[in-house]
């Protein structure tokens, strides 16, 4: 019976790695979890391991597997971040960084290491960049393969034979396949089917050794996401993981690529929300964790200035991807917070209700906030926002500026620093984070988007504060998924794929993925987030001018 039937997903995330055992209907029967190391061996270098990251794949996917028979699981997906992992003619580890420390040889997604070498790029002009918003930015692959050239030439660039995206890393280590996937290549590599590498692109930055062989260095060979890969997984993975030899392994997905998978094409019918009756274009997914990307999809190429892409086929065969992001959300709402004076009286506070109600600090502030919003008489919590305003570019600013130079800005700050103060900062960095969505949504309508509901997904989905605001401050529906942990579901949706059980991607999406939960916007905040997002602009403007002035000579 199908029933009977099960999929793996995989999904490697920053600090983390899952494992969810998925049935054929899309509902998630166990799920296993098993942290990975991060080195900072200096400010904005942040490197892995992918020999600890492969341990603790097989660790996870043995955990949720115990239950059933081997034969009862159909195929297997991987997704991960957009990470840079180098390995020898032997594919051995080479290290990323000066200690020579082998293997530390995963150079990550958020290393920001390579911002010289990626403005450089931008300067060149190249056609490729039209494809990534205009922008290089120091969080694709070019500039990190560069810096690599550049500075570590002897104990890691002569070296290295094999350069993949994390994604693709775990595929070839499942089957040995060298064939990568379409999703990494176009978002992260300046890849574009059907013509493929440009060559004079990488001449003219310098990366001219990469033509060797047919480009063999980083991936002679491209398919779409889901697609099945070598006979399926090899007898040396196949034992590291418990599984049956040649269990099929589906082409992977960049981990933010995978939730837009596991949201995006849910069935709407019957939660009367504006996207029923249209195409799938007319929604956007948004994962949202550590850092937040934005997937929209259309069925032409549309040229978003800032925002990366448009990419075919990187996500839903066929079609084509713009990406924008923020390289910092639940990364800076931890900053924010942590870093207060009042976070010790913060964490006793939420402890000593915990016994009670099983709370998180997030939770706690959240009902601190309720309840400040009724001893000021607030019609609604958002407005406690009214004067205090921050610009959320922390780590610089991915989508619509793409400027990695630009900073936060906090403006109207006291000398207090109680706990209702790091309650207010906590809430208008939350609403400055939905502002940044809304102008990044409001340069997606301007290159011919027609977007009328987000499909959120990832950790921060399950704060409600955050999907609230998120809701007022762009006026939008927003559809939570039925399955919360919807990246393992997109993850398992290219193992489904790639069993054949499902015939494409569309339709596995479709029987896979569900609705869960909706929030609407409340539209009588709506002249309040008006003013709210043209102080947020203004911010951004003096910030320029500061830079200018301080700049003159």
């Amino acid at each position: 019976m199908a029933d009977d039937f099960y999929y793996v997903g995989v999904d490697v995330g920053t600090a983390s790695v899952r494992a969810a055992l998925v049935t054929r209907e899309g509902l998630l029967k166990t799920t296993a979890e098993e942290p990975i190391s991060i080195w900072e061996p200096q400010s904005d270098h942040y490197v892995q391991s992918s020999t600890e990251i492969w341990e603790k794949c097989c660790t996870v996917v043995k955990e949720v597997t115990q239950c059933v028979e081997r034969n009862q699981v159909r195929g297997i997906g991987f997704d991960g971040t957009c990470s840079l992992v180098v390995l020898d003619q032997n594919f051995q580890p080479v290290p990323v960084s000066q200690d020579g420390h082998r293997q530390k040889n995963v150079l990550m997604w958020m290393d920001h290491r390579a911002a010289e070498q990626a403005a450089r790029i931008t300067n060149t002009g190249h056609e490729v960049l039209s494809r990534v918003g205009g922008v290089m930015s120091p969080e694709m692959q070019p500039p990190k393969l560069l810096w690599l050239k550049e500075n570590l030439k002897e104990s890691c660039w002569n070296k290295a034979a094999h350069f993949f995206d994390l994604p693709d890393f775990l595929s070839w280590k499942a089957t040995g396949s060298l064939t990568r996937s379409l999703c990494s290549l176009v978002c992260k590599w300046t890849y574009c089917p059907p013509e493929g590498w440009n060559a004079s692109f990488w001449s003219s930055i310098g990366l001219e050794d990469l033509l060797e062989n047919n480009f063999s260095k980083i991936g002679s060979v491209a398919c779409p996401p889901g697609s099945p890969l070598g006979d399926g997984l090899t007898q040396e993975a196949a034992s590291d993981l418990g599984l049956d030899p040649g269990t099929a392994v589906g082409a992977s997905l960049i981990d933010a690529h995978a939730g837009g998978l596991g949201v995006i094409g849910a069935d709407v019918k019957g939660f009367h929300l504006p996207c029923e009756h249209q195409p799938i274009t007319s929604r956007m997914a948004m994962i949202c964790g550590t850092s937040t990307c934005h997937m929209a999809i259309s069925e032409n190429p549309l040229f978003v200035p800032g925002v990366w892409g448009p990419c075919l086929s990187a996500m839903v065969p066929g079609l084509w991807l713009n990406e924008g992001g923020q390289s910092a959300t639940g990364r800076l709402i931890d900053h924010i917070v942590k870093g207060h004076a009042a976070y010790t009286q913060l964490q006793e506070k939420a402890q000593q209700r915990v016994p009670f109600t099983g709370e998180n600090i997030y939770t706690y502030l959240n009902s601190h906030l309720s309840l400040m919003g009724e001893l000021k008489s607030c019609a609604a919590v958002d407005l406690l926002g009214t004067s205090l305003h921050v610009w959320p570019d922390f780590h610089g600013n991915r989508s619509p500026l793409a400027d990695p130079t630009l900073k936060g800005m906090v403006i109207g700050l006291s000398l207090s620093q109680t706990l209702d103060d790091l309650a207010l900062l906590y809430l208008t960095t939350v609403q400055a984070l939905a502002l940044g969505t809304l102008h990044i949504l409001e340069a997606m309508k301007k290159a011919g988007h027609d977007i009328r509901t987000l499909f959120l997904c990832g950790g921060l989905s399950k704060n409600p504060l955050f999907v609230q605001i998120h809701a007022n401050a762009t006026g939008l529906p927003l559809v939570l998924p039925d399955q919360m942990e919807a990246v393992l579901i997109g993850a398992a949706i290219l193992g489904a794929c790639a069993s054949q059980d499902y015939s494409t991607i569309q339709e596995a999406m479709t029987k896979m993925a569900k609705v869960g939960t909706v929030v609407q916007p409340d539209h009588e905040l709506q002249s309040f987030y008006e003013r709210k997002y043209k102080v947020f602009l203004q911010l951004f403007a003096h910030q320029r001018e500061y830079q200018a002035l301080m700049n003159q000579k």
